[in-house]
């Protein structure tokens, strides 16, 4: 791997890393656009600073953009999404092996 593509990754994880940064591009993927309280609601817990804060990140980022239905996934936000489309199959799988080595 480059030192470029080290870089990228890096920049990209920092992001993804934010609190709560991932529940809003998760509660987002279906491709339908949320109003802030309907994506505050959708995220579960977040604060209305918090939820502001992420949003500024992530539009800033050019994953998450804003229109007159609310906020949605860009395309580029999109193709993160499908790319992460594979996590509910890998949770269920490491919480069953987690549950398996717990007895």
């Amino acid at each position: 791997m480059s030192a470029k593509e080290s870089a990228a990754i890096g920049q990209l994880l920092a992001l993804l890393e934010s609190r709560y940064a991932m529940r809003v591009l998760w509660a987002l993927k279906d491709g339908h656009a949320q109003t802030f309280r309907l994506l505050q609601d959708s995220v579960g817990g977040i604060t209305p600073n918090t939820l502001n804060t992420r949003i500024k990140e992530l539009r800033e980022a050019g994953l998450v953009s804003h229109g007159g239905e609310g906020y949605f996934l860009t395309p580029a936000g999109m193709d993160l999404a499908k790319r992460l489309a594979d996590l509910p199959a890998f949770a269920a799988k490491w919480v069953a092996g987690l549950s398996k080595k717990a007895k």
